[in-house]
Formats: structure tokens, sequence, C-alpha cells
């Protein structure tokens, strides 16, 4: 037998000896005495419930895995139109690159990059995005689109830090953002309407209407965003649309169906040393999704269809003195997919979650000339996987989750991705997990075909990440705090090395990233919000856009008709350029206040960079220095 398949029937009997091992201790724990019992009840009070971290609602005390969430009201406070600014300074580990006051762009000199951890890449393919539980990517070039992830969509968003490939598969090496969508709760009918104006001609406006009739809810959200920047040649538009229908067939079925079309125009004015005209992108990017959900008191599953799609039209631009380009790269690309899992509890502290996974994604880019069209690449690729995650409490004091994903792509071949975690359940409201969990990402259908560095032959990235955590909850739950640690080692990353004389991807990277997380909140009465965190990342061998130090400290009051919140974000050794290494320290400071004129307007306003930092984050691209947004919040 070879090495990977002993490796495989290793890995089933190990995890076949745990699982007859887990049966075990669970019966014996069911004999427990009341005692223990009662004091479990009075010592812990319930934590937030997620869904990213095993598909189904679950207290994050039962999960052995880090999770960060962002609520809607946090959402709120923020009053911007883009998420990723928030999770940069609320999630630990997590950060984004950016170059304006808004817009992302893609191609040459965007930004919208995301790491955790120091993992994610640029363009980001090593971080999955989901909107519901759904994959959001390129099909064609693998990465996210960061300016189609708007707040008008949230709910909230739960971000899992570190590998989450058990669960999602490709992608999710380096972790998971889980945005999940608004849903209707009153019964009734509500409008929301946001607009704002400010620095270098910004405008922001949102209109949202959401109806609740008995069994049936529906959400419908229309938004339009625009910016001169801060530099010539830096404008950015941007309309958006997302309707979201529901039904309750009864009570533990509900059907739903939605709708997300995003266009935006992006131009690029290169970097400060080198100028670029018309380098202008045309975007449309549309998401569509179907979900039947069961809920029963002993089992909980959907079945998802879902289809993602894009039109991309790009003009590479020209340097002064150059001649423009007579061709514009063009792209369509789509991925449509099949979620079903289904979790299931046989006997106390018990649960079983089981599913399986098809993706069939890819696309078709051309360079388009005025009497022509020069192809570069047409492909298409399946994905098919099945799962299984068990948890299991062990009597009153832990909780046991084993995982195992079987993934085989149509070009890779098949993949086995474990994972064990440890969760132990303290006295006086602590919390104290370890985790093992391995994380893979397929190599794109741009890395593969496309441009010249393409090689079909490359195999796929793994990492293998190890964390410890702590955390616990005081005073009723009003004050939380939490600390991580971990390390992860990983080979084979996809690299742009010279071979032969020419640019050649190949499997040749490595990461050995160790770090520390930690997380406070307290909540110091019903006017008064503290909450910070820090992380701490080595890399030895550095990637841009991952700062060795991250720190985030705010404050929120109210009183009466007045709410003020504002925060001081610490960012050191972020890397720019790592050939030559080129690293960036800056503060940032910001600053929300909101007036309620009625029970039906809010008058708020915004200021970012209020210290007037010079700081680059993409190299050549130096962010605008103090910026003022002020608009009107009603809902009716």
């Amino acid at each position: 037998m070879h090495k990977g398949g002993y490796c495989c029937v290793m890995m089933n009997r190990i995890i076949t000896c745990l699982l007859l091992i887990c049966l075990f201790i669970s019966v014996k724990a069911q004999a427990q005495s009341k005692k223990d019992s009662v004091y479990i009840k009075k010592s812990y009070v319930i934590d937030e419930v997620v869904v990213t971290g095993t598909r189904n609602e679950t207290d994050t005390r039962h999960l052995p895995m880090s999770i960060s969430v962002v609520n809607r009201e946090q959402i709120e406070q923020r009053n911007e139109q883009s998420l990723l600014p928030l999770l940069t300074e609320q999630v630990p580990g997590f950060f984004t690159t950016g170059r304006s006051i808004m817009g992302y762009g893609v191609s040459t000199g965007a930004a919208g990059g995301m790491s955790l951890r120091g993992i994610g890449g640029s363009p980001t393919t090593g971080l999955l995005v989901l909107i519901d539980g759904h994959p959001q990517y390129m099909g064609l070039m693998g990465h996210p689109l960061a300016d189609t992830y708007q707040s008008m969509l949230a709910e909230r968003v739960e971000v899992v830090r570190g590998p989450a490939s058990v669960l999602y598969g490709s992608n999710a090496m380096g972790g998971v953002i889980n945005i999940v969508t608004r849903k209707s709760k009153e019964e009734g009918v509500k409008n929301d309407v946001r607009l704002n104006y400010g620095s270098y001609n910004t405008l922001s406006a949102e209109a949202s209407n959401r109806v609740r009739k008995g069994r049936f809810s529906s959400i419908v959200s229309a938004s339009y965003n625009r910016t001169d920047g801060h530099r010539e040649n830096m404008d950015f538009d941007q309309y958006g649309g997302y309707a979201k229908l529901g039904y309750e067939i009864s009570s533990a079925w509900n059907v739903f169906t939605d709708l997300n079309l995003t266009h935006f125009n992006a131009s690029n004015p290169g970097t400060v040393n080198a100028p670029i005209l018309d380098n202008d992108s045309r975007i449309t990017r549309g998401v569509a999704s179907f979900s039947v959900e069961n809920n029963y008191n002993l089992t909980s599953g959907a079945l998802k269809f879902f289809y993602n799609w894009g039109r991309h039209n790009i003009n590479n631009g020209y340097s002064l003195g150059k001649t423009p380009s007579d061709y514009r790269f063009k792209s369509k690309d789509q991925m449509l997919g099949v979620t079903w899992y289904q979790s299931v509890t046989f006997f106390t502290g018990n649960r079983i979650t089981v599913g399986l996974d098809f993706q069939h994604f890819g696309g078709d880019a051309w360079n388009q000339f005025t009497d022509k069209r020069v192809g570069i690449a047409d492909k298409t690729e399946n994905e098919i996987a099945g799962y299984v995650d068990f948890r299991q409490a062990l009597g009153s004091l832990f909780t046991l989750d084993i995982g195992q994903r079987v993934d085989h792509h149509s070009q890779t071949g098949t993949e086995w991705v474990p994972q064990v975690g440890l969760s132990m359940h303290l006295p006086q409201a602590a919390e104290l997990k370890a985790m093992v969990s391995k994380g893979f990402r397929n190599p794109t259908i741009r890395e593969l075909y496309m441009f010249g560095p393409q090689n079909p032959d490359l195999l796929p990235e793994k990492i293998m990440n190890y964390e410890i955590s702590f955390s616990r909850h005081l005073k009723d739950n009003t004050l939380s705090y939490g600390i991580n640690l971990y390390y992860i080692n990983g080979d084979n990353m996809i690299q742009t090395v010279p071979v032969n004389g020419r640019p050649l991807n190949i499997n040749t990277g490595k990461i050995e990233n160790w770090g520390l997380e930690a997380n406070v909140n307290y909540k110091i009465n019903s006017s008064l919000m503290f909450s910070a965190n820090y992380s701490w990342l080595n890399m030895k061998y550095p990637v841009v856009a991952a700062p060795e130090h991250k720190l985030y400290a705010g404050v929120y009051y109210s009183h009466k008709k007045w709410s003020v919140s504002t925060g001081v974000q610490y960012i050191n050794g972020l890397y720019t350029s790592v050939n030559p290494e080129t690293k960036e320290n800056f503060v940032l400071w910001n600053l929300n206040g909101s007036y309620h004129l009625s029970r039906f307007a809010t008058l708020f306003v915004r200021g970012e960079n209020l210290l007037a930092q010079h700081y680059e984050i993409n190299a050549g691209y130096p962010m605008p220095k103090a910026t003022v947004m002020g608009g009107i919040n009603m809902t009716f």
C-alpha cells in the first residue's frame, strides 16, 4: 500500500477508536451526580450562538475554534457602506488592505486584500468569504471581491480565526468570514434610509424595506456609493441591490431565496512614482441562492443551491509618454454549487453533523481587440466533498470535537482534512480550549492555466494549525476577556519564481507563523461600553499586508438622545513590500457621533484618521489624511 493510502487508513482507524471511546465516556458521564449538574447551571451564562463553526446554531462554549462575531448594532454604529474596515478593527489577527476613502477595485493597484494570522494572499485565495454559508469568489482567479461585501446585507458577521477546511474545503485554509444576511423579525412593514456625504465629494445612499406578515418575510435593499477619491483618477462608483424572500412552511421547515447584484466602476491612478492613465475597471457581480431548512429538537439541517457569476471589463491603462493599449481584458466567470448537511443528537451531550458539498466553477477570459478576440483561458473545474463532524460532551467538564473531510478536486485529486479539538468548561464561567486542524487550498485556474507563470502541475497548499485559548465571562456577562496562542506550519505554498529564464508558479513556499490574540469587552453600565483587542504575529517567512502588531481600543457612550463612539487603532510592522523589506507603522483615530432627532430620524457624523497620519497600506498608494462624513438615518 502506498504511503498516502496507509495514512488514510490509519487516520480512519484513529477516528473510529476515538469515536468509540467518546461513546463509552459519554455513557459513563450520564451517571454524574445532580450536584455537579446544578453547579454547572449556576456557574455558566449562555455565550454567543454562532452557525459558522458547525453549520448549525451552537453555543461557542462547545466549539474548540476561535470565533469572532460582529453584530448588527456594531455595523449600524459604524455608518459605513463596507464591512471590511469594521472587521479590521474588531477581529484580532484580521487585516484588510486599502488605497482610498472608498472602493477597493480589482486587477493592478487593487486593494481589499485580506489576511488572517498572516494567511490570505494577494489576491486573497487562502481566506474564504461566505454569504449565508455559500462560497463567494471569482471563478477564474479564486479571490473574493471586496467591493461586494456591503453593510446593508449583514445581520452579523462571524469570523473563524484559523483553518475551517473540514467544513468549507479549499480556500478556508486560513479562516472563514461568513456574512449572515438580515431577516425580518418583527410583524409589519419597516423602512430604513441612510444618506451621507463628505470629504472628496463622497456620497453614500442606502434604502431598505422589511416586511413580515404571518409566515412570509422579505427584505429589499438598494444602495449607491461614489467618490472622487483623494488623488486624481481615483474615482469610484457603485450600484447595488439585494432581495431576500422567506416563507415558514411549518414550525420546523423554512424556505429562503435571495438575489444580490453589484456593479462598480473603479479607476486606478497607479503609484505616486509611476502614474497610470485610463486604468479603469467595470465589474458586475451577482449571487443567487435557494435554501430549504429544517429545525427539530434533536435534528436540524439544510439543502442549499447557489449560483455566483461575474463580468469583468478592464482597461490596463498606460504610463505617461506611452501608447494606450489597443485591447481590453474581459472575462466572465461562474460558480454553482449544492450544499447539504444534517445534524443529529442521538443522546445527551452528543451532536453529529454530516454533509456533502459540490461546486462547479470556472470561466472564460480573453483580450478583446477592435477586430479580433485572443483567448487566454476557458476552463471549468469540479469539486465534491463529504464530511463528518462529531461533538460529544464528556461529563460536565469537557466537550470533544472531531472532524474529517474527504475532498476531491478534478485537477489536483483527493485531500483528507482532519480536525480535533477539546473544550474544558472551568468554574466561574471560564473556558480552556485546544485544537489541531488542517487547512488546504487548491490552485486557482489563474495559477494553473492563465498568463505567463501558469503551471498545470501545481499541487494544493497545506497548513497545520495548533492553538490553545482561554476565555472568561464575569459580572453577569458584562465583562469578558480571552487570549489565544497559535502556531501554524505549512508547505507547498505557490510562488512565482524564475525557472529557465521565465517566471513559473511552483509549490516552493513555506509558512511558519506563531502569535497571540487577546480581546476584552466590558459593559460598564447601560450607557458606557469598552472594547479592545490585540494581536501579535511573528512570521518566519514574511508576507505583504500582515502587521506584526495590531491594537484597537474603543469606547461607546450614550445619554438620552446623544451617542458617541471613538476608537484608536495602532498598526506596527506592516509589510508593504518584502523585497526589499518595507514596513509601515501608524496610529488611526476615528470618531462617530449621533443625535436622535425623533423616533424616525438620527443625525450622525463620522471622522476618520483625525490625527492626519501619513501612511501607506498598498506600496505607492498614500492613504487620505483626515476625512469627515455626515448624514441622516431614517426609520419609518
